[in-house]
């Protein structure tokens, strides 16, 4: 120690040579390390910023995923509700004659609205989500149910209008005792055998005057069927 304090005494003039390198130097450093300091806050205000931008990103991605659910599940339920509204006629042989327009494809309200509900069959998705995040393919099915739903509105409406009124006498006639037959052809109070031969009446009037759907047709053969087995 009294060494140093030797050539401290001998040598202090050296402190006016290198003083001010020191200082310069300890300055320089000093800067550096504030420099440092401050690229870590800006990486760390970075990351912080990108993680924020990262979480709101995502929540809106979840929102926009649920509005499309909703919008897609709002149209599936419209095409649900219209076909419950066809099935109702398409299923009531007697409550269909009183609206035959319903299924005269010699109407041209009747041709647009079992092509619009054609349409919009062909476009509904096996599974909902099929849809998301495909703007096009959801605005195409959803414009195909709602033109659906339109057809279908004016076309009953119109047939409820018209009932029978779009027929000449003679085949109003066909279809009052076509209408009659089928009432005793579903009727189970029946004999299998009465059904059976009022149900082929019923369709003989009907032949070449309108065309009843196959599936109501099919259903109540089968049922006459089944009663003839048994």
């Amino acid at each position: 120690m009294d060494a140093f304090f030797q050539f401290v005494g001998q040598y202090w003039w050296l402190v006016f040579v290198f003083g001010g390198s020191v200082g310069g130097v300890a300055k320089g450093i000093g800067a550096a390390n504030r420099r440092r300091a401050d690229r870590r806050q800006e990486r760390y205000l970075a990351k912080q910023q990108t993680k924020v931008a990262v979480a709101q990103s995502k929540a809106l991605t979840r929102k926009d995923e649920q509005a499309q659910r909703r919008d897609i599940a709002k149209t599936v339920d419209e095409h649900i509700q219209t076909d419950v509204r066809w099935f109702a006629y398409e299923t009531e042989l007697v409550t269909l004659l009183d609206y035959p327009m319903m299924i005269d494809m010699r109407e041209p309200l009747t041709v647009e609205f079992h092509k619009a509900k054609r349409h919009a069959d062909l476009l509904r998705p096996d599974e909902p989500d099929a849809l998301l995040d495909d703007d096009a393919a959801q605005t195409r099915y959803r414009d195909a149910v709602h033109d659906y739903a339109v057809a279908f509105d004016i076309a009953e409406t119109e047939a409820r209008r018209r009932r029978r009124g779009g027929f000449d006498l003679a085949e109003q006639s066909r279809l009052a005792r076509a209408q009659n037959l089928l009432r005793l052809a579903i009727d189970e109070a029946a004999t299998p055998q009465e059904r059976q031969n009022a149900y082929r009446r019923a369709r003989r009037e009907l032949d070449g005057l309108i065309v009843m759907p196959t599936a109501a047709c099919a259903e109540l053969e089968q049922q006459i069927a089944g009663q003839l087995e048994a």
